[in-house]
């Protein structure tokens, strides 16, 4: 009887001890306030150096729109095997929106995602987390 007790006590352990508790998220404003950052030059002048970053941190740029002011890119992707999960991709998907105040005054705003795919026996999953650290923003706006 202790024996069955046990078992049942260690299965149900196995299936929901690894829980994890969802860190809380900043609001809208506290995200804008640390993805955006307003510089005085031209719409010109920002879009060309957002472009520039992300190429330099080593970002592929998958769209650029200086009508829109909008671009899209993904860093490049880390591949691991992970035993009963399968093959794991990891990478960032960025986009940033740069805007025109005035003609010498340009609003930036970058939004970061931390995104994984695991496939699987041919399943896909996959998950994306925004990235909210402040300290990640202020290293790329510098």
């Amino acid at each position: 009887m202790k024996k069955n007790l046990l078992v049942a006590l260690l299965l149900s352990l196995t299936i929901t001890g690894c829980q994890t508790v969802p860190q809380p998220t900043k609001s809208p404003l506290e995200l804008q306030s640390i993805q955006a950052k307003e510089f005085e030059t031209s719409k010109k002048t920002a879009f060309a150096s957002t472009l520039s970053v992300f190429q330099d941190l080593g970002y592929i740029v998958e769209s650029a729109s200086f009508e829109t002011g909008l671009i899209t890119a993904k860093s490049p992707s880390k591949e691991s095997f992970v035993p009963f999960v399968g093959i794991v991709i990891k990478f960032v998907k960025a986009t940033a929106f740069i805007e025109e105040i005035t003609p010498a005054r340009t609003k930036v705003r970058v939004n970061l995602l931390n995104s994984k795919n695991a496939t699987n026996r041919g399943q896909r999953r996959g998950k994306e987390e925004p990235i909210e650290t402040p300290e990640t923003y202020q290293d790329l706006f510098a």
